[in-house]
């Protein structure tokens, strides 16, 4: 009997021993092409020589410092490469140790940020439904993943949520993307407008939405429209770049497609390529120089924020990216995974909707392509797909309560950018024989 508190306490895990570039290995020697990054984080799988040296390199240096004592060269090289290549506007970095930890930093600084402007009044965030923003409570609170956040409702701060930029199921008949981009803006602007335009702190969204829709792209001009209206009502705007960010789109910040600079920007997962454990809260410069001339302190912290081994591994990762030409590599193997995708499940009559950017894709299932009706969830199809996959040796990243946090089905795919062509063809092989294997009953 195993005494770690594992995610499914009645599940049995096959134990990892070994990376080998996109597969992992078990204790049985089986092998598992890593098509979902794990959760979209092992962008360059899982034994990039480059990376191991810098973490040996640094660990036999200094493994950690206390940031309230000392900065460190690492940490001070990773954001002096983040903000030379950040949207225009962000000027500072703060580290933390994952994506949940970025958003909340983020959050709470958004309300230091009022409060010292003196607009102790701004205190509302605006959110999207079928978002998902982190798993602690205030991260929680923002997203709109009905199924985690309904345990823990009562511990939940008040959070607005609009309509998520969802063409597949929320752009009318005869609408135009651009009309039903405008129309969405108008929704936030009604919101804002209800709770008061000079209450609202912060918008918060995905630019790709990721675990909870399935790699929801949004409509041409739905962001510049987002933009201007936060800018029209001075709010800020915060994207939740966790999972699409880092070159997952085949962009460094999937911000840089929309052509808009947010004021709050968010990184984790492909930051560090799962080498070490972090994430990143980029920050404007008009938000660290409103604190700069005020308190001159932010009033939070954690124990491992800016961790000298973690900045090394994550500045290896990107320097990887950029050398390697990688973010090409990722258009050009994305544009490939589409044409598969759309080969083996265009007409699949299970198989409602392709969508994606990069190498950050999803699938949505359905029951009825016309009707675009969901399965029932209580057969669990999702579940059903994942364990298929596993024992055709593929990792992907299904879920459900794609439509409302019940029903619906999806999977996600989020494969590391080193991926060859003859992968890509075993990827949607083995998905296809997964979803064959569940669907055909």
């Amino acid at each position: 009997m195993s005494h770690v508190f594992h995610r499914n306490l009645r599940q049995s895990y096959p134990t990892a021993v070994k990376g080998d570039g996109a597969y992992l290995i078990d204790s049985e020697g089986k092998s598992y092409l890593d098509a979902c990054g794990g959760a979209a984080v092992s962008c360059l799988g899982h034994s990039h020589p480059a990376v191991i040296k810098a973490i040996q390199q640094q660990v036999s240096k200094l493994a950690y410092a206390h940031s309230s004592f000392f900065t460190s060269e690492p940490m001070e090289q990773l954001a002096d490469w983040l903000i030379e290549r950040a949207p225009a506007g962000l000027e500072s970095v703060y580290f933390v140790s994952g994506g949940s930890e970025a958003v909340e930093a983020a959050l709470k600084l958004a309300r230091q940020y009022y409060l010292e402007k003196g607009q102790p009044q701004r205190r509302h965030i605006i959110a999207r439904r079928q978002s998902y923003h982190g798993n602690t409570l205030g991260a929680l609170a923002t997203g709109g993943n009905a199924w985690r956040r309904q345990p823990f409702e009562p511990l939940l701060m008040e959070v607005s949520h609009v309509s998520p930029c969802y063409a597949y199921r929320g752009q009318q008949e005869g609408e135009s993307a651009e009309a039903y981009g405008q129309r969405l803006v108008a929704e936030l602007e009604q919101e804002i407008l209800r709770l008061g335009s000079d209450n609202v702190m912060a918008f918060v969204a995905e630019p790709v939405v990721g675990a909870t829709l399935g790699a929801v792209t949004a409509v041409p001009g739905y962001f510049k429209g987002i933009r201007a209206l936060c800018d029209r009502y001075g709010i800020l705007l915060l994207l939740d770049e966790v999972m699409c960010g880092m070159g997952r789109t085949g962009y460094l910040f999937a911000a840089e497609y929309e052509g808009i600079s947010p004021d709050l920007l968010c990184i984790a997962k492909g930051l560090g390529a799962g080498y070490q454990p972090i994430g990143a809260t980029l920050v404007s410069g008009e938000i660290v120089n409103t604190l700069r001339n005020g308190s001159g302190f932010f009033q939070h912290g954690h124990t491992y924020i800016g961790h000298a081994t973690a900045c090394a591994a994550a500045l290896a990762v990107m320097k990887t990216i950029e050398k390697d030409e990688l973010l090409t590599q990722v258009q050009r193997l994305g544009h490939g995974l589409h044409e598969r995708l759309q080969a083996q499940f265009d007409q699949h009559p299970h198989i409602g909707n392709i969508r994606g950017r990069g190498l950050f894709w999803g699938l949505e299932l359905v029951a009825d392509r016309d009707s675009k009706a969901a399965f029932d969830p209580n057969l669990k199809v999702h579940a059903k797909i994942k364990q298929a996959a596993m024992q055709a040796g593929l990792m992907c990243y299904p879920m459900g309560g794609t439509l409302d946090g019940r029903q619906g089905d999806h999977i996600l795919l989020a494969p590391p950018f080193i991926l060859t062509d003859s992968q890509l063809d075993e990827l949607v092989d083995k998905l296809g024989q997964a979803c064959q294997q569940v669907l055909a009953r």
